[in-house]
């Protein structure tokens, strides 16, 4: 069964052992989804993570990769245990359930559609909604975003700025491009050191 995993976020800088060593190398011509920087993070001390918005979010096509598992509920474990999250936060789709449509105007799934075109076996993806709204308790747009940005703890902007700068370069939205030009929000210094190379001497005779 060849299953793809979808991804447009940390999953491809940090994925995480236990889940890197279950896939194949990440490609970069996945479906189009509309993404955004639009959901409160916890444990990144309330940082904005990228989700599929599709009131807000702008459309790109995201990341993929192919699953070693060979059962698509083994895949769906993968992601669900790295996300730390419920199955219910777990997008999947299995193609074989959704038969190709006869040529009519009703449009096949995108995402189906995508899958087929690459003779994949099923689909899955984080299904995490944006909670702005329900945390900030303000409407969402890219001003309220910059406020309540600056309003975080200094380890809070910390992880906000890691986690905007490290996205990948086809993550281009809104919220991404207001904080990339505030000086205050500045990309984050890498703070290793680099080895000084060791000069080899001779032992000196005693």
């Amino acid at each position: 069964m060849k299953i793809a995993i979808l991804g447009w976020g940390s999953l491809l800088w940090e994925g995480g052992p236990e889940f890197d060593n279950w896939i194949e190398p990440w490609q970069y011509d996945g479906p189009t989804f509309k993404i955004e920087f639009s959901r409160v993070s916890e444990k990144r001390f309330g940082a904005l993570t990228l989700v599929i918005d599709t009131e807000h979010g702008f459309s790109t096509p995201v990341a993929w990769c192919l699953s070693k598992r060979a059962k698509l509920e083994d895949a769906v474990a993968d992601l669900q245990c790295r996300e730390g999250t419920t199955k219910a936060n777990i997008g999947y789709v299995r193609v074989d359930d959704k038969p190709a449509l006869p040529n009519t105007i009703e449009k096949e799934d995108p995402i189906v559609a995508w899958a087929r075109e690459r003779k994949l076996d099923a689909v899955v993806w984080t299904a995490l909604k944006s909670n702005f709204k329900e945390k900030v308790k303000k409407t969402f747009s890219v001003k309220a975003v910059v406020a309540y940005v600056k309003t975080l703890s200094p380890a809070g902007k910390a992880k906000a700025a890691e986690y905007v700068w490290r996205a990948p370069e086809f993550v281009q939205t809104a919220v991404r491009s207001a904080l990339q030009h505030e000086p205050w929000f500045s990309k984050p210094v890498n703070r290793r050191r680099k080895k000084t190379p060791r000069l080899k001497t001779r032992q000196q005779g005693g």
